[in-house]
């Protein structure tokens, strides 16, 4: 028996984040949409800002939002083109680009710049969440094909698209279960096991010994994250605990446009005020490799993710719970978004209610500490980080790129759909008399002079009653 066997394409994969030794959550998938790509296409990874490694079956680029024409040959060479953050906007040649358009939105921005802004003045604030949601717009307009990470956030791109007019008659005849629109795919873990290649944290870090227990707060500390709990919490076990330290595996953020937040300043004083600091808490005040990462992670006991409740969170999907995962560590994480879900569906730690610090205490002792409840927990984590290798999370986006199409609403110019690129966008309602019009002239040809008639009373009542 035969088989059929993929047309192969040539894919551009565009990140904003630097592709090197230190790589934040962005450039880190972006990488791993390459390596799966690669398998069965032309790939080129292009960072928008620093290029520092390589890598045998893809090429890595540079380009600069400071010489949009950078991207230009990239364009012309790639059959499909998948892109995250703020490309779209940056490179005119993208916003014009007939080639098949892929939109990572797995990170909403627009969500975040609620909680980044918040201490910023209010119009300043506003302007950066209308900013956030006008490119976003921008891409849902123009892409044709988004991944999301969790069926959650799907819903609510959904709603958007719909908003935007891409969830229409074009794209529901396509496909009525949109799947040809939007895809789940995760972010992932690494199809090789972590293997330990040095110390990294105990009996290495000052204060940190080699038999002390540790907690990892893996990733950077930013403003919709909680650590001031956490820190509390930690407080509250020191003098029962000794052993017991904490370690923010990363301060400074490896993009240069991310500024250290205010939260990072704080925690540092409620660590000094506690008398945690360089005791029982301590800051990298560094990021860590990408391939040295697995070193800290295994020198740890367990992984943290503390924040606050609220719409970021629940749509948001912390990436750092996959180190977790890969390194087989159990975790404790705050309720209210998709990951705290699956960590208490699957016995992989504890999950606890936001901004309770006897809560979290009682549950970092319980895992860290109760060596059957341990194993168990171990042993959960080990079952379910299968589901989500890369390959795996990927999958959508794989066989996508294996029959490459526009979105049935999105061909090209030339074609006979109605708006820009073909997007058939949100219809205007206009008040005055040219609707009235409209109106009438809709109902006469629906039902006659009596529907007219019937919607005319109704209108009258209407505005008597008010």
């Amino acid at each position: 028996m035969s088989t059929v066997t993929p047309s192969r394409s040539r894919v551009v994969v565009i990140t904003g984040d630097p592709v090197g030794e230190k790589m934040a959550g962005p450039a880190i998938r972006a990488w791993h949409i390459a390596r799966e790509l690669a398998e069965e296409h032309e790939v080129r990874l292009l960072s928008m800002n620093r290029v520092s490694i390589q890598h045998p079956n893809f090429e890595i680029l540079e380009i600069s939002h400071h010489r949009p024409s950078s991207i230009n040959e990239h364009e012309a060479w790639a059959d499909v083109i998948i892109l995250q953050g703020h490309a779209l906007a940056l490179f005119p040649a993208l916003e014009r680009t007939e080639k098949v358009l892929v939109v990572d939105i797995y990170d909403p921005l627009h969500l975040e710049q609620l909680e980044q802004g918040r201490e910023l003045p209010t119009q300043q604030w506003v302007d950066q969440v209308r900013d956030a949601t006008a490119s976003l717009n921008h891409q849902l307009q123009l892409g044709d094909y988004f991944l999301c990470a969790s069926e959650l956030q799907r819903n609510f791109w959904l709603g958007q698209l719909a908003g935007v007019g891409r969830v229409n008659p074009y794209t529901y005849q396509q496909d009525n279960d949109l799947d040809r629109l939007i895809g789940i795919a995760p972010f992932g873990i690494a199809a090789v096991e972590p293997e330990r290649t040095r110390p990294a944290i105990k009996g290495v870090v000052p204060g940190i010994g080699v038999n002390d227990t540790v907690i990892i707060w893996a990733g950077g500390i930013y403003n919709w994250f909680d650590p001031e709990t956490l820190i509390r919490a930690v407080g509250l076990l020191a003098d029962s605990r000794p052993d017991l330290r904490l370690f923010f595996m990363g301060v400074k953020h490896p993009n240069p446009d991310v500024p250290e937040m205010d939260i990072v300043a704080r925690c540092r004083r409620l660590a000094d005020e506690l008398g945690l600091t360089g005791r029982n808490v301590f800051f990298n005040e560094s990021w860590v490799d990408f391939d040295d990462r697995q070193n800290y992670l295994l020198d740890a006991d367990l992984g943290v993710s503390t924040h606050f409740q609220h719409i970021e969170t629940t749509f948001s999907f912390r990436t750092r719970i996959l180190d977790y995962l890969w390194a087989g560590l159990p975790i404790v994480s705050t309720d209210g978004d998709s990951f705290a879900s699956l960590v208490s569906a699957n016995g992989l730690g504890r999950v606890v209610q936001e901004r309770d610090e006897a809560g979290l205490a009682a549950a970092l002792e319980d895992v860290l500490y109760d060596d059957v409840l341990r194993a168990d927990i171990v042993a959960n984590v080990g079952r379910i980080r299968e589901d989500f290798r890369w390959s795996r999370t990927l999958r959508p986006l794989v066989e996508f790129c294996r029959a490459p199409s526009h979105a049935a609403d999105r061909l090209p110019p030339n074609r006979h759909h109605r708006g820009a690129h073909g997007v058939v966008g949100p219809r205007v309602i206009r008040a005055g008399w040219r609707r009235d019009v409209g109106r009438t002239i809709h109902y006469l040809r629906a039902g006659g002079v009596r529907a007219v008639y019937g919607k005319v009373a109704q209108r009258v009542r209407k505005r008597s009653a008010e």
